[in-house]
């Protein structure tokens, strides 16, 4: 908690903004043609369904470390 009340949220939140970059960056993982996926290979289905997750989990990591401007007990 800061001086002026309003409690300070934790760091450690930001540690999960890695896995969508470890996940993409590391090619072989999804080097592969199978599974398909309404006829897409997997290269690429697996790309596009990281967008989303990336999304996601950047909103959850927006969510949980935004300070709020309310104090605790006023």
């Amino acid at each position: 908690m800061s001086s002026n009340g309003v409690r300070r949220p934790s760091r450690l939140w930001y540690w999960l903004l890695l896995v969508p970059c470890v996940a993409v960056l590391w090619v072989p993982w999804y080097n592969h043609t199978d599974p398909t996926l309404f006829g897409f290979p997997f290269f690429y289905w697996y790309q596009l369904a990281w967008v989303v997750g990336s999304a996601l989990i950047t909103g959850l990591v927006y969510a949980r470390t935004r300070i709020r401007d309310e104090p605790e007990n006023p």
